[in-house]
């Protein structure tokens, strides 16, 4: 991170009640990316993009998840079942600050009953001398296509620990593809599937590091090429 950057941490957080008891916790972090030496213009339209989500989530928890923990409780109560608290937690991770781009990722864990939650991803990368989300087929370039290139990449790490995925991992991962899946690193970009997508639930979220290369472009080179100047 640049000393020039700056993230601040925003939280939104309550705990519903119903009848007395509390039956919904929430916590939502989103970031305010600051610096001295980009666009507030730019950053004002990042900041604005991450605000508005985590309202629409906090919406979502208030209305649509908090009533489904009415109704679970109402459920537990009349049946005599312990009442389950209901549970939602976002967070976010800051990969990569530098050069012209920022890269972060959300987990958004829920836990509405049974013997455990669940974690979503979600992840931006965004070119901030312009405003816009860069996509995986500009950084990676690789033959025959990036799609192809990554999935060999994936399907190469796999076979080292194979017991950690589902046995028709191959067909999983081709099925199971989203190009919006990707996060970076200062060395290299992470691509990720989301719980249950390849492997059993104990397997988590299945992270697969690709370091820079002569085609897969870092921040750097990608701002050069992005503006007519190549290395």
């Amino acid at each position: 991170m640049q000393s020039n950057f700056f993230v601040k941490k925003n939280i939104l957080k309550d705990k519903l009640k119903y009848n007395g008891e509390i039956l919904l916790n929430y916590k939502i972090e989103y970031p305010e990316f600051i610096s001295a030496c980009r666009s507030p213009v730019c950053l004002d339209k990042i900041n604005k993009f991450y605000r508005e989500k985590a309202l629409a989530y906090k919406e979502y928890c208030e209305t649509d998840l908090f009533a489904m923990a009415v109704e679970q409780y109402k459920y537990d109560i009349e049946n005599g079942f312990p009442v389950r608290i209901f549970e939602a937690l976002k967070t976010y991770t800051v990969t990569y600050f530098g050069a012209c781009a920022v890269s972060i990722y959300f987990d958004r864990y829920e836990y509405t009953g049974g013997a455990h939650g669940n974690t979503l991803r979600e992840s931006q990368t965004w070119n901030i001398k312009n405003c816009v989300t860069i996509e995986l087929s500009q950084i990676v370039r690789c033959p025959p296509d990036y799609k192809t290139y990554i999935l060999s990449e994936v399907e190469s790490q796999i076979e080292k620990e194979p017991e950690m995925y589902f046995e028709n991992y191959h067909e999983l991962i081709a099925e199971n593809f989203n190009e919006n899946s990707f996060y970076c690193t200062p060395e290299g970009i992470v691509f990720y599937y989301q719980q249950y997508d390849i492997a059993p639930y104990s397997s988590g979220i299945r992270e697969f590091f690709i370091p820079y290369s002569v085609c897969v472009l870092n921040p750097v080179r990608l701002c050069r090429v992005l503006s007519g100047r190549y290395l």
